[in-house]
């Protein structure tokens, strides 16, 4: 896979929509949809519109919540996370961009129970990279790649949309 443009995006985006109804089955319409900043946000606010939920998209911004600052650095603009419905007793639906390690998944993780505690977290990624370091899973996944260790996958956006496989710089 070289990546994905706006179009293949937005079709991956329809069928993981799809997936999401029926995982949810009736639980759906109770749901808070919540975007990890910011290319989850930018696929959560398409799922968003795509399953027509009516509670407002939250969007979650985990630099505080990393365990990983002495490799990756604090990010010198954070932006702040937003969660207008409760998610007490309520199944989250938690959408990211790609899922690597899984150590933005335990943050986001841990920033949501700040919050309350859901009956459930489902989590939908536009990419599986793999390379898991944590037990970590998607419930939905748009993609699954296989990168070797010095490519990393890219969402730019938020119009277009386009996914692409990089060549790390370091």
């Amino acid at each position: 896979m070289t990546g994905m443009d706006a179009a293949e995006i937005q079709r991956t985006v329809q069928r993981m929509a799809q997936e999401l109804r029926t995982q949810l089955g009736d639980a759906l319409p109770a749901a808070v949809m919540v975007g990890i900043q910011t290319g989850g946000y930018w696929i959560a606010e398409r799922l968003h519109q795509e399953l027509g939920l009516c509670e407002p998209l939250g969007s979650l911004s985990t630099r505080l919540y990393r365990d990983d600052f002495n490799h990756i650095g604090l990010h010198p603009k954070i932006l702040p996370s937003s969660l207008e419905a409760p998610i007490e007793g309520r199944c989250v639906i938690l959408v990211d961009d790609v899922l690597h390690t899984g150590r933005t998944i335990r943050a986001a993780m841990n920033e949501l129970f700040d919050y309350g505690r859901p009956a459930a977290i489902r989590l939908a990624v536009l990419v599986d990279r793999g390379g898991h370091e944590l037990p970590v899973a998607a419930d939905v996944t748009g993609v699954k790649i296989a990168l070797a260790s010095g490519q990393h996958a890219k969402l730019s956006g938020p119009e277009p949309l386009r996914l692409d496989i990089l060549e790390s710089t370091a």
